[in-house]
């Protein structure tokens, strides 16, 4: 098990790093201001994720929170000293390639929920490949209470959900429960909270176990053929099917297969 520090400015960490059989748990650290999306925060983990992007020993990622909320979203008292002098501009310019570094890091990332999420903090939920939350948890798009609309965090979440499960949140501003979550596809379960650690790990560990290779080709190949018309969606799928069984992995599996044995995965 190794552990990395990513600090921020005054030498505060506040996203921790812990990397432990092939498997990256990133914790938000910083409960004090309910673990917000604030600046730093967000460099802090966009550098951890950068890292980890480079760490081809790193097969999969978790990112779990401190304290009882998991993330606020974006620091409001940050957000209130901003102007018009483009500072806005660069603050959710800043989110949005946080959330598509997510989404586009070549490992999976599963999100681990163990009590409340608004705003920002659901669109980073929304946006990890797979969520777990504890039974007690809730969600919510909150901004609309405080007079702006969670567009960005529409992003993310219309991109879960159904556009009127999206409407009925973001307009709304109302929590919903982590059972309420899980039937409308923002989250893949709600557990007991005593259940919630280990059934991750399991998860984790199953995917780590699969080829790192082929789990890339493929995470990467099912989000960029979503907005695809339906044939050019299967013409693309089926070049990349080929690619992938031309891996040295996907021959080693097929040997591993007819020769009744576990395969070794070369990441080739």
């Amino acid at each position: 098990m190794s552990s990395r520090e990513v600090t921020s400015k005054d030498n505060r960490k506040i996203v921790g790093l812990v990397v432990d059989d092939h498997i990256a748990t990133l914790t938000l650290d910083d409960p004090s201001s309910r673990n917000s999306l604030s600046r730093e925060m967000m460099a802090q983990l966009q550098k951890a994720l950068n890292d980890i992007a480079a760490d081809a020993d790193i097969h999969v990622v978790i990112i779990r929170a401190e304290g009882p909320v998991f993330s606020s979203g974006h620091n409001l008292r940050e957000v209130q000293g901003m102007t018009g002098d483009g500072t806005l501009h660069e603050l959710f310019a800043q989110c949005s390639i946080l959330m598509q570094s997510v989404v586009n890091l070549p490992q999976p990332v599963i999100a681990r929920i163990d009590g409340a999420v608004t705003a920002a903090g659901t669109q980073l939920v929304a946006s990890c490949d797979l969520a777990y939350a504890s039974d007690s948890s809730k969600f919510a798009t909150s901004g609309i209470n405080f007079g702006f609309f969670c567009t960005t965090p529409g992003v993310a979440l219309g991109r879960n959900v159904s556009p009127k499960q999206a409407m009925e949140m973001l307009l709304s501003g109302d929590f919903i429960k982590a059972d309420r979550a899980m039937e409308i596809g923002l989250v893949n379960a709600a557990l007991p909270a005593a259940e919630l650690d280990a059934h991750i790990q399991r998860m984790a560990k199953n995917i780590a176990s699969k080829s790192p290779v082929v789990v890339k080709m493929g995470k990467a190949a099912f989000y960029k053929h979503l907005p695809m018309p339906l044939d050019k969606a299967y013409d693309y799928a089926s070049g990349v099917m080929c690619e992938n069984m031309e891996t040295r992995d996907a021959q080693e599996g097929l040997t591993a297969f007819f020769e009744k044995r576990d395969p070794v995965w070369r990441g080739e």
